[in-house]
């Protein structure tokens, strides 16, 4: 696992996961999985306060709430590209200068897959290092998530949504 800063305004984070990217993607585009890991620690993201339109154009929202009561931040944006397993793209129209998260999942050819995250355009303000820690637990909650699931060998073919596959990859 790695995270940089790779210029003024982006991030890359990398993660290496002992799960098929059909998995990972699913994990990432569905709120029945996102709705355990969303957002920082100390914060909850109820399945019911997030919205998946799944396609270029559809929204990608949801609202993270404090645990300690706190408030809560909602997270608005439109997906710019998905195609499954490999890449998804959306972008935050309510962010100053529309910042811009890519996720690539990369089949490592040996049950694992290597997930990378590449912010652009990211405002100041999530450069911080208090807002990266931040960012970092939202993806060791990922981590601990993934372990709860089956392993690898023990996914079944319901797990993984057929009807998430893109028409060139059934």
């Amino acid at each position: 696992m790695s995270d940089n800063a790779s210029a003024a305004g982006q991030m890359t984070y990398r993660r290496i996961h002992a799960a098929p990217r059909e998995l990972l993607f699913d994990c990432m585009t569905q709120p029945e999985h996102l709705t355990h890991f969303w957002g920082p620690a100390g914060t909850t993201t109820p399945a019911g306060r997030i919205i998946v339109d799944l396609r270029p154009g559809g929204a990608f929202e949801t609202a993270m709430v404090s645990d300690d009561g706190g408030g809560e931040y909602t997270m608005r944006a439109v997906y710019v590209e998905v195609d499954r397993p490999g890449r998804l793209v959306w972008t935050e129209a309510g962010v100053e200068g529309g910042m811009t998260t890519t996720i690539t999942f990369d089949d490592l050819g040996d049950g694992r897959t290597e997930v990378i995250t590449h912010q652009t355009n990211m405002p100041a303000m999530f450069a911080t290092p208090e807002a990266q820690a931040g960012f970092k637990t939202s993806l060791d909650r990922f981590e601990a998530y993934l372990a709860t699931l089956a392993s690898p060998d023990q996914i079944s073919p319901d797990q993984i949504s057929p009807d998430r596959i893109s028409p060139d990859r059934r």
